[in-house]
């Protein structure tokens, strides 16, 4: 379970590092062209997502690989699955498609419950 739980957390973690990164460093205007969600919400909310991506997918490494309070790994899923939540909520209210945001929301909530079953 250790194995499938590093190969779940480190594919997560370079999918949250890329879409943290364009949030938190990215202008908000040059974001609108591509996310029409950001267009309705303010530079501070765009770059407090990316900064709660990019602490998750440090959260989902670093504490599992150093051995420092592994604990922090599934709860980080537990963070990244609820910022996804959001994401879906606001997409859906948007007309928008979810597909991609339910799915990381899903594979994130996984990731917690597997990272709870190894350290149990």
């Amino acid at each position: 379970m250790t194995i499938t739980l590093w190969i779940i957390n480190i594919l997560l973690a370079l999918v949250f590092l890329g879409a943290g990164a364009m949030h938190a460093f990215r202008p908000r205007q040059a974001l609108a062209e591509n996310m029409a969600w950001t267009a309705d919400s303010s530079d501070a909310m765009v770059k407090t997502i990316g900064a709660l991506e990019l602490l998750g997918a440090l959260g989902l490494i670093l504490p599992l690989a150093t051995g420092i309070a592994p604990i922090l790994t599934p709860i980080a899923a537990i963070g990244l699955a609820i910022v996804m939540v959001g994401a879906v909520v606001t997409h859906a209210r948007r007309s928008e498609p979810i597909i991609t945001e339910l799915v990381l929301a899903l594979v994130a909530a996984a990731s917690a419950v597997l990272g709870f079953l190894v350290l149990a």
